[in-house]
């Protein structure tokens, strides 16, 4: 079985991942895949400093992820640019670790992109992961991220009414982490059923 699960930024989208993963699935987590793809001596890290020039890099020649970021997230323009390097070679990755595991797999494939990237149509089935904007927000403060980045990453997503509209499981997590764990569990009970 081939899951997509996807949601907004803060709303605990790599948490619940990790609940699935413990339940027995395999998770592809394209985050991790498209830092993979940016690191030296890849295809994508080549294409970026070539694109968006040395500044962007750390004192030890590393992509500073978050410079990147400041730099795409207030430029639509130039976050399509990125996209345009970094996606190709996710899909690439992405289909690698797919062929190399057992059909009987069920695999999740964790990305931000879902929606935008219209990718819906190639899962078993689409999970998303809700919560609300005030306690997105919240969170995304607890983990350093400054308001202005916040606004200008929030309005580069699309809406959840969107994401709704390609979902077959809806995960709302405003509660506790015992709650989204309850809430987890039934939805895997439900797809293995």
């Amino acid at each position: 079985m081939y899951l997509g699960l996807s949601g907004g930024i803060g709303c605990g989208k790599s948490t619940v991942a990790k609940m699935l993963f413990d339940l027995g699935a395999v998770v592809i987590d394209a985050d991790a895949i498209a830092k993979e793809v940016l690191e030296p001596g890849q295809i994508g890290y080549e294409n970026v400093i070539h694109k968006f020039g040395d500044g962007v890099l750390d004192t030890s020649g590393n992509i500073d992820r978050k410079k990147l970021a400041e730099l795409v997230f207030q430029d639509a323009g130039q976050l399509s640019q990125l996209e345009e390097i970094v996606h190709p070679a996710v899909v690439a990755r992405v289909a690698q670790i797919r062929e190399s595991l057992p059909n009987t797999t069920t695999v999740v494939y964790d990305t931000p992109l879902l929606v935008e990237k219209q990718l819906q149509n190639q899962f078993d089935s689409v999970l998303m992961v809700f919560a609300d904007l005030d306690i997105r927000k919240q969170r995304l403060v607890d983990r350093g991220l400054e308001m202005a980045d916040i606004e200008a990453r929030l309005a580069n997503q699309v809406s959840d009414e969107q994401r709704a509209a390609v979902a077959d499981f809806v995960i709302v997590n405003n509660g506790s982490l015992q709650e989204l764990r309850d809430n987890v569990t039934k939805v895997w009970q439900q797809l293995s059923a």
